[in-house]
């Protein structure tokens, strides 16, 4: 029984360093009989500490051997020697290995209900807070209520820095891009009134979108600065779920009502690209909620799992559903083109559409496939730097999205002369080499 436990903590060592936040955490577990119950994670350097607070301690039964009950560190590389052990059979419990540094065994309790104590980290590197039952064959069930809180201490000043060795330039990082994006924000802003002639209803809408994105990195920093700090995010971990629920769904519309050309090609959408609207928005809904649900539970809880596995679905089918009205847009552009000569015109514009097309498929692979690998294959010490990527990536193409479709007369996507007309109902004659 223990092999298979083994294998579980494996995969939620592999999935929750992206989701893992670094602060004083309270996990309620209740008559519990898993075997390894993952708490958190965290980058120690030389001066790390653990303060572990357990109370309101109850077992189903007594009277058993409890040395194989209790809470343990463990890197990543030292639980694969704690599983080649339990696959030999040199060890029956996790807690027996020389691979994990015992923070507190239950026989330690005797009578008492309640234990604190305090667990110096010298040695610099990434580890997991896990809690072990090894006695899952005599059904042992605990419920208790457990205070961790993890932290460094500066080397000049001692102070507490609550956030992992490698998130604890994220407040700088967040903050920079949010001062970014207000920048763009007001050009934007001068720029429509310098264009305001030219300037359709879904450029506004663009302005929206980048306000929400500097709101949602402002709070982020503050999130994360407090709990830099303190811990605790102080209320800031609200603002930071209501801007970034509302950013997630004015960002995915944005691109649906990109992808069918309103405002600029056509003031209405079809009944079809109404339908992904009315997916995106509430898949939109249920993501946020899962990942409220992961941020604020941890991966203590038994359905953490489960709504990290809805979480990455429902942002699987989002990413996927927006691009059927640009696929739409581009065939019903070819079709008229082919079928009427003064709607090759509407061919040249199809060019636009095709580079975003690919822009949005670009953006969506590195930001959910390459962004996580790097986190993956990062060292513990430098785990800003997917962050970094991630938000360099998403102001690409904020910037790229915002250049292409931009409010101007003269736009060669919005307005073809004679002569352009000509040559695109001579490209018409050619095979297409653009293919979907």
């Amino acid at each position: 029984m223990a092999i298979p436990a083994a294998l579980r903590l494996a995969v939620l060592l592999g999935v929750v360093l992206s989701a893992a936040v670094a602060e004083i955490r309270f996990s309620e577990i209740r008559s519990d009989g898993r075997g390894i119950i993952l708490l958190d994670e965290f980058g120690f350097t030389h001066r790390g500490r653990l303060e572990l607070n357990v109370s309101g301690v109850a077992l189903s039964k007594t009277g058993l051997d409890l040395a194989g009950v209790g809470f343990f560190l463990c890197t990543r590389d030292s639980w694969f020697n704690v599983r080649k052990q339990l696959e030999d059979g040199e060890i029956t419990c996790a807690l027996q290995s020389d691979s994990v540094r015992q923070v507190l065994t239950f026989d330690k309790l005797g009578q008492k209900t309640r234990y604190d104590t305090e667990y110096k980290q010298d040695d610099a590197n990434q580890y997991a807070l896990v809690f072990a039952n090894c006695l899952q064959e005599q059904q042992l069930r605990v419920s208790m209520d457990v205070r961790s809180a993890t932290y460094n201490l500066d080397g000049k000043s001692g102070r507490r820095d609550y956030l992992s060795a490698g998130k604890t330039v994220l407040p700088r990082v967040y903050f920079l891009f949010s001062l970014i994006y207000f920048v763009l924000a007001g050009l934007w802003v001068y720029f429509l009134y310098k264009k305001r002639l030219t300037a359709f209803k879904i450029h506004f809408f663009m302005l929206a979108v980048l306000i929400l994105k500097g709101l949602n990195l402002l709070c982020e920093a503050e999130d994360k600065s407090y709990i830099k700090r303190t811990g605790s995010a102080h209320g800031w971990d609200v603002l930071f779920y209501i801007f970034s629920f509302l950013k997630g769904i004015s960002l995915f519309t944005l691109i649906v009502l990109i992808g069918t050309g309103w405002s600029f090609l056509k003031p209405y959408l079809q009944d079809k690209e109404k339908k992904v609207l009315m997916i995106v928005i509430p898949l939109q809904v249920v993501a946020n909620i899962a990942q409220v649900v992961i941020d604020e539970t941890g991966p203590f809880s038994q359905d953490w799992f489960t709504w990290k596995q809805v979480f990455l679905l429902v942002d699987v089918v989002c990413c996927c559903a927006v691009l059927f009205p640009i696929v739409w847009s581009i065939k019903n552009l070819r079709e008229a083109a082919r079928t009427d000569g003064k709607a090759a015109v509407n061919l040249m514009k199809l060019t636009l559409f095709r580079q975003y097309y690919i822009v949005v498929i670009c953006y969506i692979y590195f930001t959910r496939v390459v962004v996580y690998a790097l986190e993956t294959i990062t060292s513990y010490k430098y785990l800003w730097t997917s962050v970094v990527a991630a938000e360099l990536a998403t102001l690409a193409f904020y910037v790229f999205t915002g250049y292409k479709f931009r409010p101007e007369a003269h736009n060669p996507y919005f307005a073809i002369d004679d002569e352009e007309e000509e040559a695109a109902a001579e490209a018409l004659k050619l095979e297409d080499e653009f293919e979907l």
